[in-house]
């Protein structure tokens, strides 16, 4: 094991807007605040009334949609490959799969989302992730993603 993955780092969301390609209202993290390399990380979202899903989803009573909290957790995932990478050429993070989905809880404005992702395989530029997401420490979901780590250029 690296050094560099046992040193705990972390990322403002200027620095993730760095990492990732994604832009508002598209970008489901606002902070990283624990980086272990490319091991682990736990990214944060705020998630408020203003978000533009709580129009339609659902008016009367706002629930984050399922597929945007795997979004968040794979964008964490995503920012720590491209950060791990650091070839100095921009990195994208292609979404490859999603296994072994559950959503437990509902995630509602107010709430503060935490992923908790964590690198179960990584073999050349395909990385594979179990990711938690939680509410004041009760499990909200769960995934196990993979993804595949492209040169900006290349796409």
């Amino acid at each position: 094991m690296s050094d560099e993955s046992t040193v705990l780092g972390s990322a403002d969301i200027l620095q993730i807007l760095e990492l990732l390609p994604h832009r508002y209202p598209f970008l489901m993290v606002d902070r990283i605040i624990e980086i272990e390399g490319d091991i682990r990380a736990i990214g944060i979202k705020n998630v408020t009334a203003n978000e533009p899903h709580f129009l339609g989803h659902f008016p009367s009573a706002p629930v984050m949609p399922g597929v945007l909290i795997i979004e968040g957790m794979a964008q964490t995932a995503g920012a720590i490959c491209t950060r791990a990478a650091g070839t100095g050429t921009p990195q994208l993070v292609y979404f490859m799969t999603i296994d072994n989905a559950k959503f437990r809880k509902p995630v509602v404005p107010g709430d503060r989302l935490e992923y908790h992702v964590t690198q179960t395989k990584k073999r050349a530029n395909i990385w594979k992730f179990d990711c938690v997401a939680k509410v004041d420490g009760a499990k909200v979901a769960e995934a196990r993603v993979s993804a595949m780590l492209v040169p900006r250029d290349a796409s």
